[in-house]
């Protein structure tokens, strides 16, 4: 009688612990993120009052840290270009090429939504529902490269290709 009321008790906690919620992306929750916590600069009187920036509601501070833009500063770099937008000059002519058939608007949506289509064609399998899995590898496995046969193809052409390790067996 003791050994099933352990096992009852022992059961009971276990499903009480939450389960694998730290391991499942989907599960969310608003707790706190210790990987935000960041101290701030001090609190420091500008040489003029009239160099604060407006304030803003979501908007950045004087105090807030910048840690990308002190390396860049500390490595003798501009931070003041690392909020330039746009296109590089270096980069113009990648970019015209690679639009030349023409830029679709919105292209991320649509991706989005194509994708969901092909996903949602697929069903889960029981298997994959208990382990809180997508469909994602199965739904694109037809469109997935296989890059030894590509290798194998390329190789006697002389074009030159990167080493690859051997197959795995």
């Amino acid at each position: 009688m003791r050994l099933i009321a352990l096992g009852l008790s022992l059961a009971m906690l276990a499903a009480c612990s939450g389960g694998t919620a730290l391991r499942n992306p989907q599960a969310g929750g608003d707790g706190p993120d210790e990987f935000a916590i960041v101290p701030t600069r001090s609190l420091q009187m500008p040489p003029d009052l009239a160099q604060l920036p407006a304030p803003t509601p979501g908007g950045g501070n004087i105090t807030d840290p910048t840690p990308v833009a002190d390396a860049v500063a500390v490595l003798g770099g501009n931070p003041g270009q690392l909020s330039a937008r746009g296109i590089g000059a270096a980069d113009g002519a990648l970019v015209a090429y690679a639009s030349r058939g023409g830029v679709e608007p919105g292209i991320r949506t649509v991706v989005a939504r194509e994708d969901a289509q092909v996903r949602s064609g697929q069903r889960r399998r029981p298997l994959e529902v208990l382990a809180g899995t997508d469909v994602y590898n199965r739904a694109y496995r037809r469109q997935t490269l296989d890059s030894w046969a590509e290798l194998g193809r390329w190789r006697p052409t002389g074009v030159q290709t990167p080493s690859a390790p051997p197959p795995a067996e």
